[in-house]
C-alpha cells in the first residue's frame, strides 16, 4: 500500500505539472474534468483544482458502488493529490514558460500520460474519464488511452463555445493522442512479455531454478537437432520482460554454452499473467 501511495503521488504530480506549466496558460483544455476545469477558471477564475475536486465527488461515489473498497481508497486518494498538486503549482504558474504553443503541447501530453499511467500502475485514478476507463477495462481488454481519447473528443469540442479558437481545439486533440500514446506505453510495458526457448543439457536443475524461484510455469518437450540426429530436451517457458535478467542469471549459472531463443509476446492470458475478460 506505501508504494502504491508513493506512485499515485508521482503519477498526480507529473500530471499536475503537464496541465499547470505547459497547458493551462495556453488555454488547452485537454480532457477529462481537468479540462473542464480549464473552461470554468478562465470563465470564472475559480482555481482548476477546486473545481476538479467537486466535479469529482459524484464521481468517486458511483466509483466506489461499482470498484472493490481498496480502489475506492486510491481513487479518494488520488483526486485529492491531483487537486492539490494542480492548485499549488497553478499559484506559482500563471504564464506560459515556454513560449512555443505546440511545443508546449507536446511535452504538456507526454507528462499528462506518464501521469496517468503510473497512477494506473498502482491500480488508483485522477478522477473523472479515467475513473470510467477503469470501470469498463475491469471487464474488456480495452486500450486505455484511446478509450479516454474517445471520452475527451466532446469535451474538447466544447471549448470552442468558450475560447472560441478552432487553433485551441487543435492543439487539445494533438495533447490528448499525444497522452494517450504515453498512457499506453507506460502500462504495455508493464504487462510486456517474453517467451523463451532454452536448449541446455542441464535442462532439469535449469527448469526447477525457474519454478522455484520466479513460480513461472515450465514446459520441457523432446526436440530432434537435424544436424546431428540427437534427441534433446527443450525448456519453454514465458515470463514478464522484467524477470528476465533473474532467468539469464540461472541459465548461466548452469550452462553458460545454452542455446537460447527469446521472443516478445503480444498477449499472455492465465495463471500469473492478465485475466481474459470477454
Amino acid at each position: 500500500m506505501i508504494k502504491e501511495i508513493l506512485l499515485i503521488s508521482l503519477g498526480t504530480f507529473i500530471n499536475a505539472i503537464g496541465w499547470t506549466i505547459f497547458l493551462i496558460p495556453w488555454k488547452i483544455v485537454g480532457g477529462g474534468l481537468s479540462g473542464v476545469g480549464t473552461m470554468i477558471y478562465y470563465v470564472t477564475g475559480i482555481p482548476v483544482g477546486i473545481s476538479y475536486l467537486l466535479m469529482n465527488i459524484i464521481l468517486l461515489f458511483i466509483a466506489m458502488k461499482i470498484i472493490e473498497k481498496s480502489f475506492g481508497f486510491k481513487t479518494i486518494y488520488g483526486i485529492l493529490s491531483s487537486s492539490l498538486f494542480i492548485t499549488l503549482l497553478q499559484n506559482y504558474f500563471h504564464s506560459p514558460i515556454i513560449y512555443d504553443q505546440f511545443l508546449s503541447t507536446v511535452i504538456g501530453g507526454i507528462l499528462l500520460g506518464t501521469g496517468i499511467g503510473i497512477v494506473f500502475l498502482a491500480g488508483g485514478s485522477t478522477g473523472g474519464t479515467e475513473i470510467i476507463v477503469m470501470i469498463i477495462n475491469k471487464y474488456r481488454n480495452v486500450s486505455p488511452g484511446r478509450t479516454m481519447f474517445l471520452f475527451d473528443i466532446i469535451i474538447i469540442g466544447s471549448s470552442i463555445f468558450i475560447f472560441g479558437s478552432f487553433e485551441k481545439i487543435i492543439y487539445s486533440y494533438v495533447t490528448m493522442a499525444i497522452a494517450g500514446y504515453a498512457t499506453d506505453l507506460v502500462l504495455e510495458g508493464r504487462k510486456s512479455s517474453v517467451q523463451l526457448f532454452i536448449f541446455s543439457e542441464a535442462y532439469g536443475y535449469i527448469a526447477d531454478e525457474i519454478t522455484n524461484t520466479l513460480g513461472r510455469g515450465v514446459t520441457v518437450f523432446q526436440g530432434t537437432g537435424w544436424y546431428t540426429k540427437e534427441n534433446k530436451n527443450v525448456i519453454l517457458t514465458i515470463i514478464k520482460r522484467k524477470e528476465l535478467p533473474v532467468v539469464l542469471k540461472i541459465i548461466k549459472k548452469y550452462d553458460k554454452k545454452a542455446f537460447i531463443s527469446m521472443s516478445s509476446v503480444v498477449g499472455v492470458f492465465g495463471q500469473g499473467f492478465e485475466q481474459l475478460r470477454i
